[in-house]
């Protein structure tokens, strides 16, 4: 809960309302709300589950990843970096780090990666992370019909 202001000031760079506009904290508050939620999904099996927040030097978060549940049994990756430290290989690092960890910890064999199609910086995280393409076209994205990009990693 001590991270709420970075992650409500994560939330609001352009990148993030692009492209996960239903993770963007306007207040503080929501911010809180949003980690409480998050939160209480290690008190059941089902997700999201939030394995990682991403600081730069130990005291300031930068980011998360986390799995998702998109259907039966399905999980999906999501991760974020705020915008002032993207670049720098630190959503890669993450990601390839925690799906191994993550994947384990779910007993799950293969974990779907799902993006807008012109999200160019995710692709090549999920490319450099071992996702191969499985679909490139119009789809379902939070909700609405938008042009995206599917890949799945194994283990």
């Amino acid at each position: 809960m001590d991270m709420a202001e970075d992650v409500h000031r994560n939330s609001l760079d352009e990148d993030n309302r692009r492209f996960v506009p239903d993770e963007v904290f306007e207040t503080v508050e929501e911010a809180r709300e949003a980690l409480k939620y998050l939160m209480s999904g290690y008190e059941s099996e089902e997700g999201p589950k939030v394995y990682a927040l991403i600081t730069k030097d130990g005291n300031s978060n930068i980011g998360y990843v986390q799995m998702v549940p998109v259907g039966e049994g399905n999980w999906e990756i999501g991760y974020h970096v705020a915008k002032r430290c993207t670049g720098q290989g630190y959503a890669t690092e993450a990601v390839r780090a925690f799906m191994p960890v993550m994947a384990g910890k779910l007993n799950i064999k293969e974990i779907q990666g799902i993006c807008l199609a012109d999200n160019t910086a995710s692709r090549h995280v999920l490319a450099k992370c071992g996702f191969e393409t499985v679909f490139e076209g119009l789809g379902e994205y939070q909700g609405e019909e938008r042009e995206i990009y599917k890949s799945v990693w194994k283990r």
